[in-house]
């Protein structure tokens, strides 16, 4: 049972920054120290080829997972792997206790690579509703936070992304082909047509930071998972962007939403994304 002895809005208050704090805990002693320096003993594959899991992913969500834990009393976690291993977990995300939801290493492949574009993402939620979240850039020393109500931030600096350049092609980062199906590939059809420059996607966590800052315009995606998606909405919310799926309501992270969906750095925006992929889908 969650021990509710303090309300969220006054753990947050009190304990925000003992978050951040495991976050970098985590990265510095799970992460960083493998970055570049993976054997090949620790890289598996899960689904495939594409999908890759390292020792850095497994222990620094395990890691997070003792630490968030111990922080917020009656808590549950929520994490990639851990729902890879168990996929009933994943239904805490529904239940009444707080949750959080953790992607020890976003942008696997990237980590793989010796790419510096991934990060760690964490975000709380209380019955569907993301309250707060963290985007870790270990490896460029960035770290992006939002708490509902209250904006986002990046190393301490407000974002707000604002309306895109009127005149200029759309910026737009979509799912990267190498995960997307037939069907997904046809209902991202409509982006590519004049006034908009669409393109495969990174790390999810990394291009919701560049639509909060303004350096990307929108998002197009066609996956649930609430792990990579959570904190980044968050930051995109509290930065005057917003998020919509294909019928116009916007994405939950309870599931059952109707895909692809989009995040955007304003409504207006969000708005002609989600018309270009329904077109594409009718």
């Amino acid at each position: 049972m969650f021990d509710n002895t303090e309300t969220i809005d006054e753990f947050l208050a009190r304990h925000s920054a003992d978050v951040e704090e495991a976050v970098r805990k985590a990265a510095a002693a799970e992460i960083l120290p493998r970055f570049r320096r993976l054997a090949d003993h620790e890289i598996d594959q899960k689904s495939g080829p594409h999908d890759l899991v390292t020792d850095a992913d497994r222990l620094a969500e395990k890691y997070l997972t003792e630490a968030l834990g111990a922080l917020l009393p009656g808590s549950v976690v929520v994490g990639e792997e851990a729902v890879h291993a168990d996929p009933a977990t994943y239904d805490a995300i529904q239940g009444d206790a707080p949750v959080w939801i953790v992607d020890p290493v976003d942008g696997t492949r990237q980590f793989v690579h010796g790419d510096p574009g991934f990060c760690t993402l964490v975000a709380l939620a209380h019955r569907g509703v993301v309250l707060a979240s963290w985007t870790y850039a270990a490896a460029r020393g960035q770290l992006a936070t939002a708490v509902r109500g209250q904006g986002a931030y990046l190393d301490g600096v407000r974002l707000l992304a604002g309306p895109p350049e009127p005149g200029r092609d759309l910026r737009i980062a979509t799912s990267h082909p190498d995960y997307t199906t037939d069907e997904q590939k046809r209902s991202l059809l409509g982006l590519w047509t004049d006034g908009v420059a669409p393109r495969a996607c990174g790390s999810a966590g990394l291009e919701y930071l560049a639509v909060a800052r303004g350096e990307l315009d929108a998002t197009a995606f066609s996956w649930e998972a609430a792990w990579d998606h959570a904190a980044g909405l968050l930051l995109v919310e509290e930065a005057g962007g917003a998020h919509l799926t294909l019928t116009g309501e916007p994405f939950r992270i309870t599931g059952g939403n109707a895909l692809p969906f989009t995040a955007a750095r304003d409504a207006a925006t969000a708005e002609r994304v989600r018309e270009l992929l329904r077109g594409s889908s009718d």
